[in-house]
């Protein structure tokens, strides 16, 4: 009989990648767990999907009212900002959703747990920490830092070559989205570089405003929009250009 892992599962590129290679890298029957946040309308395509690359089983664990209740009312009342600025969003879901996928291993008999967080930031120490915490036993797998996989272009070849449908996602439409009941962010493509500006397509949940409408609380049209560089000195808090002008 084949060891079960337990997948926190996606249903976009790296963990629907992720079934295949644990697939073929252990020889195991992977199980797909997805966690509702509220970050998916169709769970029932998502499902699906995770069945059609190869895991033995697809769940989907309802947790919204959790979320809600337990996490993103007590981030309002502490007005939870990340350096005084970025509401806790992703971060907030990470602890209810290890707490369902571990509950899930223990129920499945997995031997593992794995995770499609990437190798270079803070969410596969959420996961991990947490598995860690809750559930000692598992053996914690984490592709992005065991694959030869370099890039998400790379794993959209992987899919291909491996005859995973990815819908909508291509190496034109790379955004890597994490979405929940109290937020929408991305990452990846032109992202990477800190000087690009989000690209109006990038954006899902707003619209940009119409050029000419008469609202106050309007934005610009991207047409008449201005943009400044602004440069501090590294050894002083005080303003040392604008577009490199002193």
């Amino acid at each position: 009989m084949k060891d079960k892992v337990v997948l926190a599962y996606s249903g976009v590129v790296d963990t629907s990648v992720a079934i295949k290679w644990l697939q073929e890298k252990y020889n195991v029957d992977v199980i797909a767990v997805t966690i509702d946040v509220g970050n998916e309308k169709d769970f029932s395509a998502v499902r699906q999907k995770a069945l059609k690359v190869g895991a033995i089983k697809a769940l989907v664990i309802d947790g919204k009212e959790l979320f809600v209740k337990y996490f993103v009312f007590p981030a309002l009342q502490a007005n939870a900002l990340y350096e005084g600025q970025y509401p806790l969003a992703t971060a907030l879901s990470r602890p209810l959703m290890v707490k369902l996928l571990v509950d899930a291993a223990v129920a499945e008999g997995a031997a593992a747990i794995a995770h499609g967080c990437t190798g270079k930031g803070n969410d596969q120490v959420r996961f991990e920490l947490a598995y860690k915490a809750l559930a000692p036993q598992l053996v914690v797998i984490a592709p992005w830092r065991l694959w030869s996989i370099r890039s998400r272009e790379e794993a959209i070849d992987y899919a291909q070559n491996h005859g995973i449908n990815l819908g909508s996602i291509s190496k034109k439409n790379i955004y890597s989205r994490d979405m929940n009941a109290w937020h929408m962010s991305h990452e990846g493509g032109d992202l990477e570089d800190p000087w690009n500006r989000p690209q109006e397509s990038l954006f899902q949940l707003t619209k940009p405003c119409e050029s000419g409408r008469s609202i106050p609380s309007c934005a610009p049209s991207p047409d008449t929009r201005t943009f400044r560089a602004t440069t501090f000195s590294a050894h002083s808090s005080e303003q040392s250009s604008v577009d490199g002008n002193s």
